[in-house]
This record gives structure tokens, sequence and C-alpha cells, in this order.
């Protein structure tokens, strides 16, 4: 069974552990046969991507590790001239720096932009899942190693079988290994009051319709709502009710991005 790495986006802190710890295992270090050494600027083989959601004040943002896929039909070893890149019986996916002509058709084909070029060595370079550790002993990746809060895990296929049912991949082509859970989708906020008190509105009912979907909220004691994991580029309409006030309704909301529909007044019938 193939090796597979399960990402978990709501467990990721964003403290970047994984990709100075894999900058740390692979700079100015030779492992060959692995790798050749990773030079000091210009590549990540692991790299931690930011996602900021939203406008002040309704923002969040999530962490997206991202690395090779160490796919089950590599797109970059179909192209390699040279037989460089080559797949284990274990999963991973290695390009031989041995044999690698630096011609960078892998790189291109590569959907992931996961591979990048040593212009001083002339060879193409990647994550290589810490095979050199793995064939001396060691149990985990240093990435994985480092992960403070169990948000990257690395083993067997059949071990995350169930998970790898409700998991996403960032792209499906080649049948990646990298697999991600609770990767939030786009969201919808707001915040009543009242425009004679000046007061916000708490436990107003907020309804949001579209895309298949029917949801439904209250607003907090800031007088806010959220409608979480929508779906991107949809169009919704939210609705605003609350005894005593006229209904408020925003038509034809698209998410293409996640959206504040800021501070809204609701006036006294």
């Amino acid at each position: 069974m193939p090796k597979v790495f399960v990402i978990d986006i709501a467990r990721c802190s964003g403290c970047y552990n994984c990709q100075l710890a894999c900058k740390d295992e692979n700079c100015f270090n030779d492992w060959m046969p692995y790798s050749r050494p990773q030079p000091a600027i210009g590549q990540f083989w692991c790299k931690v991507h930011e996602h900021p959601e939203g406008t002040i004040p309704k923002v969040k943002i999530h962490y997206v590790s991202q690395l090779c896929a160490h796919c089950d039909e590599p797109a970059c070893r179909e192209v390699c001239p040279t037989g460089a890149v080559k797949k284990r019986e274990d999963g991973l996916v290695l390009i031989d720096p041995a044999v690698c002509s630096g011609c960078g058709a892998c790189m291109d084909a590569c959907p992931w932009d996961a591979i990048y070029k040593n212009e001083e060595l002339g060879i193409c370079q990647k994550c290589t899942g810490c095979a050199h550790l793995l064939d001396n002993g060691a149990k985990l990746p240093r990435c994985v190693e480092a992960c403070p809060t169990d948000a990257m895990r690395f083993g067997e296929k059949e071990e995350f079988a169930e998970e790898l049912k409700h998991a996403f991949v960032l792209h499906p082509e080649g049948g990646p290994n990298v697999y991600y859970l609770n990767m939030p989708g786009r969201f919808l906020a707001g915040t009543l009051y009242d425009a004679e008190e000046q007061e916000v509105l708490i436990g107003a009912r907020v309804t949001c319709v579209g895309e298949g979907l029917a949801l439904e909220t209250v607003t907090d004691d800031f007088g806010d709502y959220w409608f979480r994991d929508l779906p991107d580029n949809g169009r919704f309409t939210v609705t605003a009710e609350m005894e005593g006030y006229r209904p408020l309704t925003f038509a034809d909301v698209t998410t293409d991005v996640s959206r504040n529909l800021g501070d809204t007044p609701m006036e006294k019938l």
C-alpha cells in the first residue's frame, strides 16, 4: 500500500514548522542518492500557503501546507526524457539527481507546482518524503514530525481509509497521495442593528437559500450572523427577520469570494 500524507486544515495553526523543518533537513545537506542539497532561497519542498477570506471585521484565515503529492500516476514521470523520475514501492516519487538533466519538463507537467530547478546544480528537485530518513529507521518525514498540532500525518493509505472518504485533494489528476480534511468553503456574514437605537439586534432570524441549500441561524450577542462552508461561485438570497422590524433581503449574493455583508440597519415597523 502506498504511503499518504493526511493534512487536517482545522488543526493547522499556521506555525510554519513543517516548512522550516523541511528547509532544515534539506538545505545544504547532500542526501545522495535521494537528493542533492536544496538551495537556501527559491525552493520550498513543503510550503505553507495563507488563505485569508472576507473583509474586516469579518475575516477568517486558514493555512494549506503543500508538497509533492507523490501521485499514483505521476505526470512528471511520464514526461521525463531521461527516466530520472521514479516511483518506489512505498509510493514515494523521487527524482534521481544522478540521472536528471534539468530540462524542466517535469516542472511544466506537475499540477501542484511542487518541482523546482536548481540552476547551480542543473537539476530539478522536490520533496522526497524524507525517503533518506525512512530508509534508515525513521517513522515520519521531518515536516510531519515537526507539526505540534498533529495537523500533518503520514502512514499507510489503509490506516486512513475511513477519513479519506471525506478528504479533499487539490488536483485529482494523477491520483495524488496528499489528502486534506476540513477544507473550509466560502462564508457569508454580517451584523444587524436597530437603526433608531443604534444597538445590535440579538436573536434575529437569518436565512440563506440557494444552490440546493436552505440554511438558518440567529444573530449572536454581537448582532453577528455567519453562514460557513458554502460552495464556490454559488448564488444565494439572505433574508433577515425579527419581530417588530421590516424584513431585510440581500438578493443574488455570490460566493466567488467570502463576503462580509456589512453592518446593516433594520427599521422598526
